[in-house]
Parts: structure tokens; C-alpha cells; sequence
């Protein structure tokens, strides 16, 4: 309704039955990819400890200082602070540690899907609750897995058909070291020019100067024109590690713009960082971006051990599929209404339906009291492809009326022979069934 008393809160919307469409398929793709990788899926809580962002992300991003969403917990004698997830990396690696997953074998590959949390500014295509896919690899550091995984990436876009209207940008950002460097050669020369900057980016100058790479204010790029560069301060080692990478993409025949200003907005990020773009649009719209944190792992009281990982936006993504014309493929459509008038012809109806389904047959009927032709309009409605029609009379002579909609004819059968003409007609290749079967059944169940 319109004029509803409640709505959904601000920066949230409802998933829509024809969005969830769109996102069944992204997470079969995902799934798809990720399994021939040898990606496996691991959950963790929607909500953490604060001090695990903090620590992880970095205090003086935008992420912590204005975008955490505080959880209470007055029910609980914790004193801890939490906060629901914004983003799905440093909650992973908190569970690489607690959960000693460095004594399995080198590299632990895990993929996530599920919703987080960022009391954002609301805008178009940003919500303060939304949806990512994420893929992590922690235990080794090598140009060819950074390689692999965005492969792995670029195949889910082709495979989703947004790939065309994405590009993909890379930089190396170098070690911490080298990065701080840096960033004290940055705030040199900024001294005495920080009137001449914008009120949001004078703050960054102070609390993370890296972000001033990336800023979208016209005033801060003219002066950074003149300002020292990131790639000046790197090692001989990251500049090989980057040429290694971009001759292992260019082997893999992976298009990239290299984009020396590319920084991501985290503290953890370390060498390799990458961004898919909106072709047409830049920055604005990335679907989605990662990196390597070699050091993550190590700030969350782990062992040194390096990682790299992409997180990417499922409802960009679904925005950019339906810019594309992409129809997202479902299993929604009713084949069969069932129709009925009377008390024993509902009762006999129930037992029908119920076999339709098992064969995977989707079924909907026996509602209400309505004529049959308001049955017939419901049908209609529904946009079924066949109509069951049982009436006293046909109780009688033990038979049903099966109505073809498109065509508008139909005919009278015997009733044991309702449930077989159906599946004929619709294919048994077109029936929707599944088998629950224990590992060495090798049968494949769609998941969440």
C-alpha cells in the first residue's frame, strides 16, 4: 500500500521476489566459479567485536569514524563493544585465527555471500544495508594467486554478462614501510597549502593522507599534479611483484588500466590493489575492488601471514545487469492451477496438487470459494500454462477437465490419468526436482 504506516528504514530496501532473481543467479555464479577454484564457503557472525574493525580497516577510515552500526547489548553482561559486520575480510581473518586454520594446507581459499552493514549516506546504488560476494586466499604470498583470483572474478562477470561495461584497474601500493614514507613526503608538501584544500580532505591531510589519492575534489587533484607520488617510495620487490602480475594478466589475456592513484580506502591493504569500474561512469560505480594484506592477519594478534582478497556489490551488480537487458533466468513460473468447486472436489484436489509437486510440477490451486471462471481469471493471473478443473460433476464421474490457457481448449480425461498427461505435456526435462543425497551421492543442492 501506498499510504502504508511503516516502510522499510532509511538507506534499506525490501529484496523484491524479481530482485531475488537477479540475485539467485549472481550467488550460482559465484558458487560455480568458486568451487572449480577450490573456494570453500565459510559464514561468520553478522556482528563483532568493534576493536576487529578498528584494528583491521584502520581508526581514521571513513568505514569506522562514521559508518559503524553500534549493536546494544542490554540483554547481556558483555561489555564489549559490537557492531554489525561492514565488511566481510578482517571478520574472516578473525575466524583464519581462532580457528588455527594455518595448520591446514597453504593457501586456505574461502568465499563468503551475505548481507553488511554501513550507516552510509544514502544514495542511488548505496544502501545502508546491502549484499557482497567475497573471495580471500590467506597463507601465501604470489603474484600468480593475485592472477588467479581476479581470473576468478572476471569469469563471474562474463558469466553474469556485465563484464563489457566494467573495467578493470590496478595499482601496487608497495609495503608499509614504503607507504608511510610516502606519506610523510605527502604531508611536507601540503604544508602551507591546506588552506587551498576542501574542508573533508584538510581532515583527511591529518588522519589517512592516503585518501587524498583517490579524492573527488577538483581543487585537491590540481594541487596533487605537482605533489611527490606513491610510486616513487616503492621497492625494487613491489615493482617486480606489479610487472609480474600485469605479465601474468596479460597472459591470461585480462585487460587492466594501471592507476597510480588507486589506493582503496583501507588501512590493511598492502602491493596489489585492483577496482572493477563502471566504463562509463569511473569510480563512482565500481561494482566491487580488493587487494593484498600481507599484514592483516598479524595486526588481529595472528602470526605474519600474508592474504589477498576481492569483495563485490551484488546490488551494483544486479543495477548493471538490468542496464544490460540481462534477464536473470528463474524457476518461478506456475504450470499447472487447480481448480475446484465444492467440499469433495477441494478435498480430492489436495492429494493432487501434492503429487504434481513431488514430480516437479509447480502447482498452486484449491483457493477459496470462487466460481470457476473467477478460478479461471485467477489462473490467468498467475500466468499458468495449464488449469485442472474438478467440479461436483466431475467428482461424480470420476474424471477433471484439463484446460490448455494459452491456446484456450481444453478437454475431459479420466482423473488417474491427470498427473501423467501433465508431465507429458510439460517435458520431463522441464520438471523442477531435486534429490537430498549424502556425499558420495554426488548430487548438487542449490544453497542460500
Amino acid at each position: 500500500m501506498a499510504n502504508a504506516k511503516y516502510r522499510t528504514p532509511k538507506g534499506t530496501h525490501d529484496v523484491l521476489p524479481e530482485e531475488q532473481r537477479y540475485m539467485t543467479y549472481i550467488k550460482k555464479a559465484v558458487r560455480h566459479r568458486a568451487r572449480q577454484a577450490g573456494y570453500q564457503r565459510i559464514d561468520t557472525p553478522i556482528f563483532e567485536r568493534r576493536e576487529i574493525f578498528e584494528r583491521g580497516i584502520g581508526e581514521h577510515t571513513d568505514i569506522v569514524e562514521k559508518e559503524l552500526f553500534t549493536v546494544s547489548a542490554k540483554q547481556s553482561d558483555e561489555e564489549e563493544a559490537f557492531v554489525l559486520r561492514p565488511e566481510f575480510t578482517a571478520s574472516i581473518c578473525r575466524a583464519y585465527i581462532e580457528h588455527s586454520m594455518d595448520q591446514e594446507p597453504q593457501p586456505v581459499a574461502l568465499y563468503s555471500i551475505g548481507p553488511l552493514f554501513r550507516h552510509d549516506r544514502p544514495q542511488k546504488g548505496r544502501f545502508r544495508q546491502f549484499h557482497q560476494f567475497n573471495f580471500e586466499i590467506i597463507g601465501l604470498a604470489d603474484a600468480s594467486l593475485d592472477a588467479q583470483l581476479i581470473q576468478v572474478i572476471t569469469k563471474i562477470y562474463k558469466d553474469l554478462k556485465v563484464l563489457e561495461r566494467l573495467q578493470l584497474q590496478i595499482n601496487n601500493i608497495g609495503t608499509s614501510e614504503s607507504r608511510q614514507a610516502f606519506v610523510e613526503a605527502l604531508k611536507d608538501y601540503f604544508i602551507g597549502k591546506e588552506r587551498n584544500l576542501p574542508d573533508v580532505d584538510r581532515d583527511r591531510l591529518t588522519t589517512n593522507p592516503l585518501r587524498l589519492l583517490d579524492s573527488k575534489e577538483e581543487d585537491t587533484q590540481i594541487l596533487l599534479k605537482s605533489a611527490p607520488t606513491l610510486e616513487q617510495f616503492l621497492s625494487n620487490e613491489s615493482r617486480e611483484y606489479h610487472d609480474t602480475l600485469l605479465s601474468y594478466l596479460t597472459e591470461m589475456q585480462i585487460p587492466f588500466v594501471q592507476n597510480p592513484s588507486l589506493v582503496r580506502g583501507l588501512d590493511y591493504y598492502t602491493q596489489t590493489v585492483f577496482e572493477f569500474w563502471d566504463e562509463s561512469t569511473g569510480a563512482q560505480n565500481a561494482v566491487g575492488g580488493g587487494g593484498r594484506y600481507d599484514g592483516l592477519i598479524e595486526l588481529l594478534g595472528g602470526r605474519p601471514t600474508p592474504g589477498i582478497g576481492f569483495a563485490g556489490g551484488i546490488e551494483r551488480t544486479i543495477w548493471h545487469m538490468k542496464e544490460a537487458g540481462v534477464q536473470a533466468p528463474h524457476k518461478d513460473q506456475v504450470d499447472v492451477f487447480v481448480a475446484q468447486l465444492g467440499p469433495e472436489a477441494k478435498k480430492q484436489c489436495l492429494n493432487l496438487i501434492s503429487q504434481l509437486r513431488d514430480l516437479g510440477v509447480h502447482t498452486i490451486g484449491a483457493l477459496g470459494e470462487a466460481s470457476l471462471k473467477s478460478q479461471l481469471r485467477h489462473a490467468d493471473r498467475f500466468g499458468a500454462r495449464y488449469t485442472l478443473l474438478l467440479g461436483q460433476m466431475e467428482v461424480k464421474e470420476g474424471t477433471i477437465i484439463l484446460r490448455n490457457m494459452a491456446a484456450g481448449k481444453q478437454e475431459q480425461i479420466k482423473i488417474e490419468e491427470a498427473i501423467p498427461k501433465v508431465v507429458t505435456l510439460l517435458g520431463k526435462k522441464n520438471l523442477d526436482t531435486y534429490t537430498l543425497r549424502d556425499h558420495l551421492g554426488h548430487v548438487e543442492v542449490d544453497e542460500d
